[in-house]
Order: structure tokens, then sequence, then C-alpha cells
């Protein structure tokens, strides 16, 4: 009988707490966060303002309501935000943009969703009335569609100059932004001073089950927290869930780099299977590779053997690496790529 594994590849959201982390949230002082009396809630915003050298942090109950708090925040109906086209905040986020917002997004095509300073100049509107308002950019650290790749905070501030120069906010989803610094080693506290509103998602290689903190000024979370009401995101005793995200930051982000190992080394392998064409350069926990077989076929052959992804294009297909994937199933599931 040829024994089987569970290997869950599709994200680094499937991740359930550890022990650790739910005595953590189970012992968690908490009060009514709507009142701001929610203890364990003020001290996770407290702490993460700390670590990016912010004035402040509002938690929510997810990334998407951060990053679309913040566009609503910093632009106003008419405007125009400027983005890379693999954005989360325009391919994954429902649309919000027009509809939290009533702004439009232009497009940049940044080398794996980097764009830069040059790429963003030329596309901000001069001031007419036939144009859009540019008044804001958005930027991704990592990119989930460049397969994790990160900009480093030397690619970031000449964008942050131009910003400054030309009256736009400049902000930063943060979804795996620990990702990044454990790349690059780049200071955290050099994004505070660069970043008008930083998005820090909680529940993806934190390990957290829920959360994102929207770091920006005390003025900006002011009327963020309107915002947030507004949208259905103020919670009550929300310090069980903050809790766990205390927890990660003092436990799970060090380990980050051991996801990094395992995804390097799935990509190594994927790079002598024959039936891959591509894989494209591993930076972080994310391995994208290009099949010569339609994904949705392989997809199904690697279920079959008990490991789970999700297809990214008709040809591409996505790993992510994660605190819930130990190295034994990294072995067993470089075993089953090279037997397809």
């Amino acid at each position: 009988m040829v024994y089987m594994m569970t290997v869950d590849l599709r994200s680094d959201t499937v991740t359930r707490p550890t022990p650790g982390m739910v005595e953590a949230m189970m012992s968690a002082k908490v009060g009514d966060d709507v009142f701001g009396e929610d203890e364990t809630v003020n001290a996770l915003e407290q702490k993460l303002a700390d670590i990016f050298g912010m004035e402040a942090g509002m938690f929510c109950p997810s990334g998407t309501m951060t990053n679309q708090i913040a566009i609503k925040c910093f632009t106003q109906p008419l405007d125009e935000l400027i983005a890379d086209q693999t954005a989360h905040v325009y391919r994954y986020e429902g649309g919000g943009i027009a509809f939290n917002s009533a702004v439009s997004t232009r497009l940049l095509n940044g080398p794996r969703g980097i764009i830069t300073a040059e790429m963003i100049e030329p596309e901000i509107n001069a001031e007419n009335i036939h144009y859009p308002h540019t008044s804001l950019v958005v930027l991704e650290n990592t990119v989930n569609k460049g397969g994790g790749s990160c900009y480093k905070l030397d690619d970031i501030a000449p964008i942050a100059a131009l910003c400054q120069t030309r009256g736009l906010k400049l902000h930063l989803d943060g979804a795996r932004i620990f990702n990044a610094l454990t790349y690059t080693g780049d200071s955290a506290k050099g994004y505070g001073e660069l970043f008008d509103g930083i998005s820090v998602c909680l529940s993806k290689g934190l390990g957290a089950p829920v959360g994102s903190v929207l770091l920006a000024d005390k003025q900006t979370l002011k009327y963020a927290r309107r915002i947030r009401k507004v949208m259905g995101g103020g919670m009550r005793q929300a310090g069980f869930l903050a809790a766990a995200g205390i927890y990660a930051l003092d436990h799970h982000i060090e380990r980050l780099k051991i996801d990094h190992s395992h995804a390097q080394i799935l990509a190594t392998e994927l790079a002598t299977l024959p039936w891959v064409s591509q894989v494209l350069p591993v930076e972080t926990n994310i391995v994208l590779f290009d099949t010569l077989e339609p994904a949705d076929i392989i997809l199904q052959k690697l279920e079959a053997k008990g490991i789970k992804a999700n297809n990214t294009d008709k040809h591409r297909i996505r790993f992510v690496l994660h605190l819930d994937v130990h190295a034994e199933q990294v072995e067993y599931t470089v075993g089953v790529l090279k037997a397809l």
C-alpha cells in the first residue's frame, strides 16, 4: 500500500492556528473595540504601528477591507489611482475601487508586477476637466501575481519622492510584507517613512485566522474608522482575533525563511521536469510555473495524490508555501512531481 499525504498548496490563507496561538486567543483580555475599549486590539494596532514607524493602526477583518478603506481615505470620487495591472486591489477585490470610492484605475504593466517612478510619472494626468484627477499610487509587496516578487526600499524611494513632489498619496498593499522583509532584509520602519498607508495582513504567511491592520497617521485613521463602520467592519470583542495577530508577530516572522526555502526546493525540482515549460523566479513563498498540458489536467493528477493547488492561467499553476506545509510534505510533493 502506497502512503498518501495531504498537502495544501492553494494559498497561505489555509493555515490553522497553532496550539500556542489558540492559547493566546483564549486568554485574551477583551472589550468593545468600536468604543476603543478592547485592550488586545489596541495593543496589536500599536505594536504594528511601532514596527513600521507609523502613528497608529486600525484592525479590520480582512486585507480587502483595509485596502479599500485606504483608497477611500486617499481619494475623492472622479479621481484616478495608478497601480500595476496585476494588483490585488484591482483584480481580486470585487470591483471595490469603483463601487466604494467611485475612482478609476490607470493600469501599468511592470515586470512581474513591479512598477517604477519612470513608469508612473507619464501616467499622472494633467489638470484638465477631461481627465480624472490622479491622486493615489498603490503598490503591492510581495506581488501575488508576480510569483511573490519583491520591491526593495531602494525601488520604492523614487516612487515616494515622485508622489510627494506631485501631491499624490502612496499606499502599500502589504498582504505579504513580512515575506518581502525576510527576503530583502530591509527595515520595516523604512516603509513607514515612505508610505501614507500600509495594509498588513496577519492571516497569510503569519498564520493568524483573521485580520489585517491599516497603518497611517492618526487623522487619516479617524476618518478610516468611520469608513470601517460604514462597511460593516466594526467588531466588538475582537481581542480574541487580535491576540492571534500578536502571537503571529512574536512567533511566526522568523520562520518565514523556512517557507521560502521550501519554495526554492519545489522550484528547483520543477525546473527539471519535462512537462514544465517555465518556472518563474522564486524570491519568497510563491512558486509560479507553466505547464505543457492544460493546468487543469495537472491539478487533477496532483489532487489524486493528495496535493491541492490552484491555477492562475490556462497553463500556469501556483504553489504557496506556509507554516502548515512541513519538510516531509515538501519531500512527498517532490516525489509526486517526479512521477507525473
